[in-house]
């Protein structure tokens, strides 16, 4: 055998060994040196007492006569006084004649719409193309939840159907279209005639927020009633079988005021101040954080006390509500969120964690500002102002950051990835 291939072997032996000691050291490493991590994140962590309540309010009841009734203003609506609220009927006769009425008049106002707007009446094909922009337009402002002109343009869409319509059939005249809404006009004021003999109208006397609810808790829950509430009257009232008035047609809340009253535990309620002011958040029936004034807070009664909120907020998003379950919130705090164990202290005793900065690990001091059963809640990063602060600010902890919860030997810049 020659010299040169017994050379070539010895070194193709020690370079493969070399190889295969170079691929045991870093797998025993990679196993060995294995580490845990997590990503930090903001989070707010809430110091809140769940109750269960009331909602009260200043509130008119709309007596009606008849059982048949069309209610006009919306649900939360502001009403005026001397305002048409209902039109009434003494059969479903009188009630399907103004149906009749409204759908004629309706008709009669596009047509009046279109006869305003002449001046391209004749050119058909040019109707139809408004026609489909329009339509798209208005898919457009459904689809991104724009309903601001909604009402407006679907008026215009209408307009030009009926233009469209009348232009097929009468080639563009006038006349036809004119006389058409002499004939409405004539209909409705003889279906009016007759509505004047069983229907009538609902006024109020007063101005308010309109709500259809009408629950029996209006006489019950009021602004006076408040005031010499106790724990043992809101029990009650909470167990007591409350029949609604008959023969209404709505309610007004006069007053811009309205309240929450509820039973709290005379420990938590002493966290509470009268004219101080509470976040009470909503979760249930309607989702919302409405900030509360302490009105009230009774004398204690077997370890627990009657407390009055009070607000002018969200008034007519809260209409509909009565009875329900809130979380008072006493306070907030937001900070970085990272688990219990992720916490170590470094050599000079400063407690801090550990985070993935490119291949090493990097020790970021920490404040803590708050905790649970199985986390910590860090001071988040604050602006900085000053050469030292900037050189802080770069080590500090930030939402996004990769937390080493477990490893061999951490320290600060220790390569913990290849």
């Amino acid at each position: 055998m020659k010299q040169g291939t017994i050379v070539n072997r010895i070194v193709m032996l020690v370079l493969f060994a070399a190889l295969m000691i170079y691929l045991i050291v870093s797998a025993w490493q990679g196993f060995t040196g294995r580490i845990t991590t997590v990503t930090s994140y903001s989070y707010t962590l809430d110091d809140l007492q769940e109750a269960t309540g009331f909602l009260a309010r200043d509130e008119y009841v709309l007596p009606a006569r008849s059982a048949l009734a069309d209610v006009l203003p919306a649900e939360g609506e502001k009403v005026s006084v001397g305002q048409t609220v209902a039109y009434l009927y003494q059969s479903a006769d009188a009630l399907e004649r103004k149906q009749d009425i409204r759908t004629l008049t309706l008709e009669k106002e596009q047509l009046e719409y279109s006869l305003g707007r002449t001046d391209d009446l004749s050119d058909n094909a040019k109707l139809t193309k408004e026609i489909m922009q329009q339509l798209a337009g208005l898919r457009a402002s459904v689809s991104r939840r724009d309903f601001t002109g909604l009402e407006d343009s679907a008026m215009e869409l209408k307009g030009l159907v009926y233009k469209r319509d009348y232009t097929s059939e009468s080639g563009g005249d006038l006349t036809a279209l004119q006389a058409q809404i002499a004939k409405l006009t004539e209909d409705i004021n003889n279906l009016q005639s007759k509505s004047s003999l069983d229907t009538s109208a609902v006024y109020t006397d007063r101005s308010g927020i309109f709500s259809g609810l009408v629950d029996g808790y209006e006489a019950l829950l009021t602004p006076a009633a408040l005031e010499t509430l106790t724990p043992s009257t809101l029990d009650k009232l909470a167990g007591e079988s409350v029949k609604p008035e008959s023969n209404t047609v709505g309610k007004l809340i006069t007053s811009s005021r309205w309240y929450f009253v509820c039973v709290l535990p005379e420990d938590q309620a002493k966290r509470l101040v009268e004219g101080w002011a509470v976040d009470v958040r909503f979760s249930r029936d309607w989702s919302g954080e409405v900030n509360m004034t302490v009105e009230r807070i009774s004398a204690p009664e077997n370890g627990r006390v009657a407390v009055v909120l009070s607000t002018t907020q969200h008034l007519s998003d809260t209409t509909l509500l009565r009875r329900q379950t809130v979380d008072i919130v006493f306070s907030s705090v937001t900070g970085i969120r990272v688990p219990k164990n992720a916490l170590y202290q470094n050599e000079s005793g400063q407690w801090g964690v550990y985070a993935v900065v490119g291949a090493q690990a990097e020790f970021k001091p920490i404040t803590v500002v708050g905790e649970d059963d199985d986390y910590y809640l860090i001071q988040p990063l604050v602006s900085a102002t000053s050469v030292e602060d900037k050189e802080g600010a770069k080590k500090a902890l930030r939402p996004g950051d990769e937390i080493i919860i477990s490893a061999e030997g951490l320290y600060d810049g220790k390569v913990v990835r290849q």
